[in-house]
């Protein structure tokens, strides 16, 4: 594979035998898709009729399974069922981030019209912290319910099920977690990543699972679901940034279809708390603006509101919860502003040496839990580096969240240090944790020596793919519309990236903020505009380039402004004639 070195990062292009340019046209012609985005499908390895016409076109009887396969949905079924028909006590468990919220949503607005005499629980972040606890299994058992599911969490609740056992309560575990080496003694685990689960789609977000069990109850049923799961479902995907691709991909897709024809009263005030006026939002518009509201509900005193706003039926009450949500997300950008600059000042004092250091790791008394895998997002996305974040109590402990890079399964790297926690949990690119704040040290130590056995210095470049090279002239309406049979962008579907080479300056470039740059690019007879955001650096090295051309990896967005649409490049870095350098 190819590479340029740009201005900050290591752009990987495809490889010229994938993207031959017969192979290209041909994919081009047949599709009738623009050039550009022929050459994206040849680059991600959608090479044959099959992968590409699967892609392009996702359907439920291609991308969605029975859920009958999934271990133990079966027995799941029956036993709800079972407490529906002779009024057993249900409690929903859930978890307090979007994935948790809209899963116990899920549950709630889907056995509620069959007549479940059903609750819900979900824990406090700072009090509780995350997963189901045996006080909470006892509490559960004195008020008299018979059956517990959780949501989004409980393969690692081996006490936990031993209590519910012990106490005459069915513990119902529907989760997506990676599950340890032993599964807790459950009356059924659902959870499609245990070794000897046939459903052959993994990757769910703790909703999905959810609703393979009701879509297996209300087909048991005969009923059709409540149109308000496909909302639901479309949220907490996106939210949890599980990969859109097989039946996440058509899941979203119909999610996005479905809000684009219906307006919940929930989704219309998480619209205008965002100011979003158009009607027909992408996934994009919902990972970055909608669904970041509703992870604020985990932030509320009482979580319930949380809920009660998903499944509001009332307005003045479904207002007043979202104007708390627009408020305590407003207070949500400045925590995570102020602890990334407090990361950014311990690698500026060298207490962090990114230099050096293969695992960047910090924590503070003050940091909010809720906030921190946030900001360890955006530290790697700024030194591209595994991160692990912590909050320090006052008892001792440090509870963190990891984020990590791509080669580098956090989960498995947690799993080689499990002497030194007290609990884990997670994926291969994001982690939770709780252990000894004196044991910190250790980790560090042997995160750096696990990292640095399996990655090297050039794997910790930061880098970006370039799936295709684009002309001015092709950035075009054509293109928007076809890149909309690539969409829902997402985790391992990112938004096309583009090598746009030999462009000039039509003029000088503008500083915005002291942060932005909005450039005038020139070339073949076009000019476009195109805004890098957060990237004060280039405009000082186009200052410094002058009038010759230069290399940009760039977006094709559209923008909608007042009724109009236009189409726009976001810039992602330049490789100027100095800096662009093949290797």
């Amino acid at each position: 594979m190819q590479s340029i070195q740009g201005l900050k990062y290591l752009w990987k292009k495809p490889d010229p035998a994938l993207v031959a340019r017969g192979s290209v046209l041909a994919v081009a012609a047949k599709y009738n898709i623009a050039i550009p985005l022929a050459q994206t499908l040849l680059a991600r390895g959608y090479t044959t009729d099959d992968a590409i016409t699967s892609y392009l076109f996702s359907s439920l009887e291609k991308d969605v399974a029975s859920p009958s396969l999934l271990k133990d949905a079966e027995k799941a079924v029956a036993r709800i069922l079972y407490a529906i028909d002779h009024q057993e006590k249900i409690l929903i468990f859930g978890d307090y981030d979007v994935d948790g919220i809209t899963s116990s949503s899920l549950m709630m607005a889907c056995l509620l019209p069959l007549g479940a005499q059903v609750n819900f629980y979900l824990p406090h972040r700072a009090k509780e912290g995350y997963g189901l606890s045996t006080k909470v299994v006892h509490r559960a058992a004195d008020n008299g319910y018979k059956v517990i599911i959780t949501v989004d969490n409980g393969t690692t609740a081996f006490e936990q099920a031993l209590a519910a056992k012990d106490r005459g309560i069915d513990l119902i575990i529907t989760d997506h977690h990676r599950p340890h080496d032993h599964l807790p003694e459950a009356f059924a685990l659902v959870n499609p990543h245990q070794s000897d689960c046939m459903y052959p789609f993994k990757d769910f977000a703790g909703v999905g699972v959810s609703f393979k069990i009701l879509a297996l109850l209300y087909e048991k049923k005969g009923l059709p679901l409540p149109e308000k799961a496909y909302e639901l479902l479309l949220l907490g995907t996106i939210a949890d940034v599980v990969p859109l691709l097989g039946e996440n991909r058509f899941w979203v897709r119909h999610g996005l279809r479905w809000i684009y024809e219906k307006n919940t009263l929930s989704l219309s005030v998480l619209k205008s708390n965002a100011k979003i006026t158009k009607a027909k939002l992408s996934a994009t518009d919902i990972g970055f603006r909608i669904t970041p509201q509703i992870n604020a509900l985990g932030r509320l005193e009482d979580a319930r509101q949380g809920v009660k706003f998903l499944l509001g039926s009332d307005l003045k009450e479904t207002e007043a919860v979202g104007k708390i949500l627009l408020e305590l997300n407003e207070a949500r950008k400045l925590i995570e502003r102020s602890i990334f600059e407090d990361v950014q000042g311990c690698i500026a004092q060298g207490t962090i040496d990114v230099s050096k250091e293969m695992v960047l790791m910090a924590g503070g008394k003050n940091w909010a839990p809720g906030v921190i895998g946030l900001v360890a997002s955006r530290i790697v996305g700024a030194y591209g580096r595994p991160v692990l974040l912590f909050h320090l109590t006052d008892k001792g402990k440090a509870k963190g969240s990891c984020r990590s890079v791509e080669g580098l399964n956090m989960f498995e790297a947690l799993q080689a240090h499990s002497h030194l926690l007290d609990q884990f949990g997670g994926h291969a690119m994001a982690a939770g944790l709780s252990l000894d704040q004196e044991k910190l040290p250790a980790l560090k130590e042997g995160l750096e020596a696990y990292v640095a056995a399996r990655l090297t210095p050039e794997d910790l470049k930061q880098k970006i793919k370039c799936d295709a090279e684009i002309t001015l002239p092709e950035v075009s309406k054509k293109l928007i519309q076809d890149m909309e049979l690539f969409e829902p962008f997402g985790a391992q579907n990112s938004q096309p990236l583009f090598h746009l080479k030999n462009v000039t300056l039509a003029q000088p470039a503008q500083l915005l903020k002291d942060e932005h740059v909005k450039c005038l690019l020139f070339s073949e007879g076009v000019i476009k505009p195109v805004i890098f955001f957060n990237r004060p650096d280039i405009y000082e090295a186009l200052q410094a380039h002058g009038d010759r051309p230069f290399d940009v990896a760039v977006q094709v967005t559209e923008n909608e402004w007042q009724g109009r649409s236009s189409v726009e490049l976001l810039g992602l870095d330049i490789a100027t004639l100095s800096k662009k350098e093949y290797v």
